[in-house]
């Protein structure tokens, strides 16, 4: 009997065993991962379709490419042992063939650091094919990355592309040379471009510290501002730097800012402000790795274009509905001053302050941050305070971003984070 018995438990423990080898990947990962192995978004750039942007020629999202390698400098929030990137054809009208794929550390400009290089492979494979309406995230590797650190994404493109998924108005300057230089450490054969082009968001394996994600989600204000070029002073970039620097734990912060957008409404004829928020959140926000909160700063360019209070309104209702529905929370940013802007008007200022009122008190908001008090002029409220005007009375500049940085209660952050069950990932297409 004893015997009969051993044999059975081994011939189970057998059959089990070939179950666990032979399952697909997809099922071997429907379980959660410990806190300290799961993947959180460590930079994201919402994508808009290509065009032809104005003010420039050098990118080349609108005619796209041939035979052409893209090389995006990306400064990332979190750090850690592995990363895998997420390149997008999601407004491509057609496949679009990635032939080779890098990333590494940056030196400086296109140069990367030695022994930093990581070819990049998408299902065992070196390249793959992204059909129209899709991104695909790369396979893993190993690469320890620090916080607030730049790294360098080359993508060979060694078709006719046409119009490229890309984020015009990077504030960043990225990098283009013809042929496959993806492996190319010097950079050397590479020109300079404005936007980043096909990579759309970094995903790395954080430290146990770093809970998820928060994402920051606006227009203009948020994606650059009235920042210094190539010095990461965006808000939420000092917002990263306030989180990495607090001991305990933390959240990773991507940035889905996109400049010229509108909450409600696309902006007729001008594709390269991206479609109507309300829209692209769901792509832009809830698909981040590991989000647990988002932070709403948008509503100033519908405003703009005389949108009611009470329609600016049930857009952040339909935010939060959304957000809800994945247990992420979201915190609503008041809209900044603007008097003394080309846009402002007194109607448009009575739609501020109804629109303000209702972030503040309505309670639909899982909190609150006051933008607009962190950045008005103690002396004249309507307008940004002179050290934080960017120069346009609409846009902060450096010290106003800072500033809005500084607006942000950490420990409520952390709070409020934890206090739903995030959505972790979005899907992979791989």
């Amino acid at each position: 009997m004893r015997g009969l018995v051993l044999r059975t438990l081994l011939c189970l423990l057998g059959c089990l065993a070939a179950v666990a080898t032979t399952a697909p990947a997809a099922t071997a990962r429907s379980e959660p991962e410990p806190r300290a192995q799961e993947w959180v978004a460590a930079w994201a750039a919402s994508p808009v379709r290509g065009s032809d942007l104005p003010g420039t020629d050098s990118c080349p999202a609108g005619e796209g490419v041939d035979d052409a390698t893209v090389r995006d400098a990306v400064f990332i929030s979190s750090g850690g042992s592995e990363v895998r990137i997420r390149l997008s054809n999601v407004y491509g009208n057609a496949p679009l063939r990635i032939g080779h794929a890098t990333v590494a550390v940056r030196s400086a400009g296109a140069a990367s650091v030695p022994g930093t290089m990581r070819e990049l492979r998408f299902g065992g494979n070196a390249s793959t094919v992204i059909p129209a309406g899709e991104y695909r995230y790369s396979d893993p590797v190993e690469l320890r990355v620090e916080a607030l650190s730049t790294l360098l994404i080359s993508v060979h493109l060694p078709e006719t592309t046409g119009a490229l998924t890309n984020h015009p108005f990077a504030n960043q300057t990225n990098y283009l040379a013809q042929g496959d230089t993806a492996a190319d450490p010097a950079g050397s054969e590479y020109s300079t471009m404005p936007c980043w082009v096909v990579a759309d968001a970094v995903d790395v394996r954080p430290s146990p510290r770093v809970e998820g994600t928060v994402v920051a989600f606006g227009d203009s204000i948020t994606d650059t501002a009235a920042t210094t070029y190539n010095a990461n002073q965006r808000w939420p970039d000092h917002l990263a730097r306030r989180l990495h620097a607090r001991s305990g734990a933390t959240l990773s912060v991507v940035n889905a800012g996109l400049g010229g957008n509108r909450l409600l409404a696309e902006r007729p004829g001008q594709p390269y402000y991206g479609i109507a928020g309300v829209d692209r959140f769901a792509g832009d926000v809830l698909s981040q790795s590991g989000v647990r909160s988002v932070i709403v700063l948008e509503g100033v360019n519908d405003i703009g274009y005389n949108a009611t209070a009470d329609g600016v309104i049930a857009g952040y209702e339909r935010l939060i509905e959304l957000a809800h529905a994945r247990g992420v929370t979201v915190l609503g940013g008041t809209i900044t001053p603007f008097k003394g802007s080309s846009v402002w008007t007194q109607q448009r200022e009575d739609t501020r302050q109804r629109v303000n009122e209702w972030i503040r008190n309505s309670g639909r908001f899982d909190a609150v941050i006051d933008f607009a008090a962190a950045t008005a002029d103690p002396a004249a409220q309507l307008r940004l305070r002179p050290s934080y005007d960017g120069g346009d009375g609409l846009h902060p500049g450096d010290a106003g971003t800072a500033a809005m940085a500084d607006a942000v209660d950490l420990d409520e952050l952390l709070s409020v984070s934890a206090g739903r069950d995030a959505a972790v990932t979005g899907s992979a297409h791989q």
